[in-house]
Order: C-alpha cells, then structure tokens, then sequence
C-alpha cells in the first residue's frame, strides 16, 4: 500500500474506533445525545456494509432501503435531514446546522460505494470534531460551529472541487461506465451496484428496456449519438479533435447507454460518466447534473438548496475559484479534448410543488450577489480550458414508468416522436423562417385567461440573401425536431409573459407572470404561495438565479404539434420536460442566449444562409467586459397552443402576417402542421 494510502487508512482506523466509542458514551446532553448517537450509529452502519454481489435481489433492496430511510416523505417529519425538524429538537442555534452537517454526512453512502476512503475520512473528522465541542460543560456557539464546518469546507476543496473537475474530464474515472458495459443488465442487481437510491420505478425502466427489441434500442441510441455527431457538422466544429463525451442519465437507462458507448466510441470518443454532486460545495440548488438514481425526496433536496449558506462569504469564493484554475491546468490535457455532455432526460415523475420553510438556509443578499459572481467566473475558467467554440451537446428525454398505467405506450410514442422524419420538418420550418425574416419584430398574443402581449425585436438583416435570424433547428442537439429560434434585439421587446402552469428545472409555477422592458425582466410573479414576498423569492431563487434581472435570451417558435398531440392524448402536457415542451409552442429564454460562449462560431442553416442572431447587447459586453456578458442560466418558458391567440410578423412597411391563430397554424407551407392537431381532436 502507498504510504499516503495507508495514512488515509490509519485516519480512517481512528475515526471508526471514535465513532464506536461515541455510540457508547453518554457524555452530551440532550437533546443533542439523541443527533450525535443517531448519526453516529448512521456512521457506522456504512462502516460494517458489506456491498459485495452476493446478495439476492430482496436483500439489496432492504439495504438500499435502509440507506434512505430516514429522509424518505414518510419519515422525513422525525429526520435531522428536515431543518425543520432540526430547529424544533435541537433549538434555532444548532438546529440548522446540524441538518446542514447530517445532510453533507450523507453524501459518505456514495463515497462507500465507489471506494473513496480519503472523502469518508474527512467527513468522519468533522462530525467527530463538532461531537467532541458538544462534549463540553457549556455548548458551542452557533458561530464556533459555523466556524469548524467553514474551515472544513475551504481546506478540503483541493479535495472535493478538484475531484469533481477531473471527473467531467477523465475516463479512467470509470466507476459507472464499468456498471454500463461490463454488467449482466438482465440481473437487475446492477441497478444496487451504483449507491443510488433505486425504487420500482428504476427496476420497471430496466425491465422495460430488456423487454425490447436490439432495433428499437439501437435507434433510440442512434438518435442521440447522431445528434451528438450532427451538433458538431452544423457548428463547424472539428469532432476529431475530441476524445472523451460526458454522458449523463438516469438509472434504469444502461442498455440504451451501453449502445450509445458503443457508438461514441465508433466516433473516438470514451465515455466521462459522473454522478449527481454529493457535496454542498458541488451542488447548485437542487439541480442534479451528473447521473442518477431515484430522487428519495424532492422537498429534502429543496430544503438544502441553499445550505452553501453557511460557508459562501468573499474569501471562499477566491478559495473555490483559486483550486478550480490550479485543478483545470493540472487537467487542461483531458479538458482540452473534451467533446461536451450527451444527456438523457426522464419525465413522468410526480409533481412537485415545494414547501418553502424558515428553518432551510437562505442565500443573504450580499450572497445572492457572491453566487452570482461565482457562477460567471466558474463558467469563464471551465470555458478557457473546455472552449465552447470548440464543444457540443446533445439532450434528449424519455418518459419513466411512474407517469402511470400507459407508460408502456407512451414509451413507444415518445420513440417515434424522437425519431420523427427531420427532413419534413425541416422544409416546413424553412417556410416559416422565410417569413419570419421579412419582419423587424414579432407579436405574440396569448386568449382567454392568459394575458401574454409580448413584441419581440429582430436583427435587420443586411444581407437577407445570405443572412438569416431564425435557426432551423432539426432534431441535432436538442430532440426531437420541431422548433426555429432566434436570439432577440432586446431595446424595444418588452411587453407581458403568463402560462397558467409550467414546469420549469422540475419545479411547478402556477400563473407564471413575467414582465419585460428594453429585452429585460422588470416584474415576476406566480401564484405558487399565498404570500407575494414567498412568490417572488420563489422565482428569484429558481428562475433568475439570484439576479436582479435577465435579458430574454431566446425566442422560438415550436412546431412538433405531434408531441403536443400525444402530450394531450395521453394527460401528459404537466411532466414534459422543457425539451419536448419547447416544441410544443412559443418559448422564451431568459438569461444566455443560444449561442453562449460560441458567438464567433458562424452557424447556417440547411438552406446555407448564415444565423447572424447570435449576440444581443449583453452577451456582445464580452468585447469589452466578459464579466458582464454571461449570467450562467438558460430558462425556457413555453406558451401551450391552447393558450396562445397570436403569433404574427410585424413588417417595416407597418404590414402583419399571422402565423398562428387560436392555436392554429395559419401560414401558407405550415398547414400540415396541424394535422396531428385536427388528428386528436386538439384544436
């Protein structure tokens, strides 16, 4: 063994044997004996797991049951995982933080799994270092706690950001990629061999995926290879540069996975697969990027959206930032022929509307600014070294079992919808952009309860021959087919933005109402709380990212009324994720616009005009100030054709030419359009 390992190994040793004692003694009072003994028994029963294969199918989902029991929503109201909870056992002072220690003690079941001692180590220290200042006649401050995690936190980022940078860019970090390919995918055991939280709906995917023919699982992996590939041929980027594509997805997905490896690697790329961040200082909100199991609780997750809180002050973010520009230079080889991330989505999970609670941590507005500024410089760095000029990406979504009794056909559905014939669209939405580019602006108008009357403004074209506003977007990065889009003039769109109910980043908004001004967000709302104050911090938090305003980075015009079709057939529309729902109506980005960190990268379209819309006059303050040119967020925000009155281009000579009307699309070449629509009985 090398030494540093077996001195990790004798840390390790000492940590167990502390932890052991602490289960014996009575040396903290309560109620802070109860966390302390609970927790520590949590400890050490990862300690003695024994994870190795031999278990039968029922024996690992008891144990995979046991690992996640304690924050499932039917234990979560007696948890130390619930702040709330939290605060009433253990009082305001510690009980907060105590939460944030127990929830950041909880990313060791992953670290079990995947053999990382030095990770477990430390985290053994830091709970056994507050334990022992609990040992104590008088109790800790909140300040001295704060103080010990805060060090805690900083010092070992050389460890935790470190690690994370290198494993968007090594595959010889090959822990899942070894489950993908080397696994019995017919003995669903696999599915515990990650440390994910696995439940029914995880097992039926697998099931299901088995249960198909190796055709439709190639074409399912085909569909999202090619548009990788195409990604790069339509951006004029070289894909032979490039040896390595990030590959993220949900649990349950491995065979589909397993063609697509086999593919990347057709291509000279190996797989990058990472998991959804454990750490705090990893995580941003309750977003998971990375691969996944089950969500044990969404409101445990949206509880700890904000727990960086404790720790986030001026002096970290120059530490954060300082560890991720040494860790990127020490891996600038492998981050230099990184491709980009190919994802798979899912849909069909529950709704979930939040509970939002005073007890969770809350950003304070000097921070709010901090994560803000965290956020741009962190995309600068990963940018220099992953040059988005030079990388691409692919997303594409099917849905999961859990979204009810016609998951079987809706699989099937959502199959054709995301191998759907490209080159009809493609014509159809060459009409559309034809005259879309006749106009300096376009209107959009919504009916009956919805009140959107947004003017959107175009670039003007000098050379119209050449030129084009709109992309002709057919089914490469974003699939399925189905959507042109623009980034907009922002000095005169302004106007009004309401859906009655949208999904956005798998949170829910009812009546969402946004506002805007010279292309800018001036006034946001929803009717998610009773009070005004919680709907806006609601959209602040979670939509705007901590800005006090956005620009409206796209806007786009979906055309794939099949999807939307189906989505109404089946009672679906509430759990499409954003990359089908953008294709069932208009949308509206706000924050970056499409082209982030690639607006130099001249892009055409299949007629070889030239998309010329790929700047607006924030992310142009890149020539002169690239601080102020990137917000790091990209919000779609799609109308439903139900609820949409009007779409029309607006001429310079004053005259107005109707695309769409009471849901309809009405333009000459876009008919057909609407037999999906007339087909379901939609309109």
């Amino acid at each position: 063994m090398p030494r540093e390992d077996s001195i990790i190994q004798e840390r390790y040793d000492l940590t167990i044997e502390r932890i052991a004692s602490i289960l014996q003694e009575h040396t903290v009072s309560e109620p802070f004996g109860d966390y302390f003994a609970k927790t520590a028994s949590f400890l050490f029963m990862l300690h003695q797991a024994d994870i190795r294969w031999e278990r039968s199918l029922e024996e690992w989902q008891e144990w995979n049951r046991q690992l996640y029991e304690d924050i499932l929503p039917e234990n979560y109201g007696s948890s130390y995982g619930n702040p709330a909870y939290a605060v009433e056992q253990l009082g305001e002072v510690h009980g907060r933080i105590l939460s944030f220690l127990y929830t950041e003690l909880r990313g060791i079941i992953v670290y079990k799994y995947e053999g990382r001692l030095e990770d477990i180590t430390v985290l053994h220290e830091l709970f056994i270092e507050i334990y022992n200042c609990f040992e104590e006649e008088e109790l800790p401050s909140y300040r001295e706690i704060q103080q010990i995690i805060y060090w805690h936190i900083s010092d070992y980022s050389d460890l935790t950001v470190s690690r994370r940078i290198r494993e968007a860019v090594d595959p010889s970090l090959d822990f899942a990629a070894k489950i993908v390919l080397e696994e019995d995918l017919t003995d669903l055991r696999y599915l515990y061999k990650y440390g994910e939280y696995i439940t029914q709906n995880e097992l039926r995917m697998a099931e299901h995926l088995n249960s198909l023919p190796q055709e439709t699982i190639k074409r399912m992996a085909d569909t999202y290879t090619e548009g990788y590939r195409m990604g790069f041929v339509l951006g004029n980027k070289d894909l032979s540069k490039k040896k390595t594509v990030n590959i993220r997805y949900a649990v349950g997905f491995e065979r589909m996975i397993r063609a697509a490896v086999e593919n990347f690697y057709k291509m000279g790329l190996k797989p990058v697969i990472y998991r959804s961040a454990a750490a705090s200082v990893n995580r941003r909100g309750q977003s998971r990027v990375g691969y996944f199991g089950a969500i044990p609780n969404k409101q445990y997750d949206y509880d700890h959206r904000a727990d960086a809180a404790v720790y986030l002050d001026k002096p970290f973010v120059e530490r954060k930032l300082g560890v991720m520009r040494a860790a990127y230079e020490e891996y600038k080889e492998l981050a230099y022929v990184h491709a980009g991330p190919a994802c798979v989505e899912t849909f069909g999970e529950a709704p979930f509307i939040p509970e939002n609670k005073p007890e969770s941590y809350r950003f304070s507005e000097k921070q709010q600014q901090l994560q803000v500024s965290l956020d741009n410089e962190s995309a600068r760095i990963t940018n220099r070294y992953i040059k988005g000029e030079e990388r691409s990406f692919t997303i594409i979504a099917f849905p999961v079992p859990e979204i009810g009794s016609d998951f079987s056909e809706i699989f099937d559905e959502i199959v054709k919808i995301n191998t759907l014939d490209y080159s009809l669209y493609r014509r159809i939405q060459q009409t559309l952009i034809d005259t879309l580019d006749k106009g300096k602006a376009v209107h959009i108008l919504g009916c009956g309860e919805n009140h959107t009357d947004l003017t959107v403004q175009l670039h003007k074209l000098e050379h119209p021959s050449k030129e084009t506003n709109f992309e002709n977007c057919v089914a490469d990065v974003n699939i399925p087919v189905g959507e042109v889009f623009t980034s907009p003039v922002l000095k005169g769109t302004e106007g009004v933005l309401e859906v009655g109910r949208v999904y956005l980043n798998e949170l829910c908004y009812e009546n969402f109402h946004m506002e805007f001004k010279d292309g800018m967000v001036t006034e946001y709302t929803c009717g998610n709380f009773e009070s005004e104050e919680e709907n806006r911090r609601y959209i602040r938090e979670n939509v705007l990212h901590h800005h006090d305003t956005l620009p409206m980075g796209e806007f786009a015009i979906g055309t794939n009324t099949t999807a939307y079709a189906a989505a109404r057939k089946y009672d679906i529309a509430g759990c499409l994720p954003i990359l089908i729902a953008e294709k069932m109506g208009p949308h509206f980005a706000v924050g970056d616009t499409c082209y982030s960190w690639a607006e130099d990268t001249a892009v055409y379209n299949p007629d070889g005009k030239e998309i010329i819309a790929r700047d607006n006059e924030i992310s142009i303050l890149r020539k002169t100030d690239i601080g102020k040119a990137y917000l790091g967020c990209h919000t779609d925000i799609t109308i439903p054709y139900e609820e949409l009155g009007k779409i029309e281009v607006i001429c310079s000579d004053g005259a107005r030419i109707p695309v769409i009307e009471d849901g309809r699309f009405v333009l000459e070449g876009t008919e057909e359009l609407n037999v999906p629509l007339e087909r379901e009985g939609v309109v």
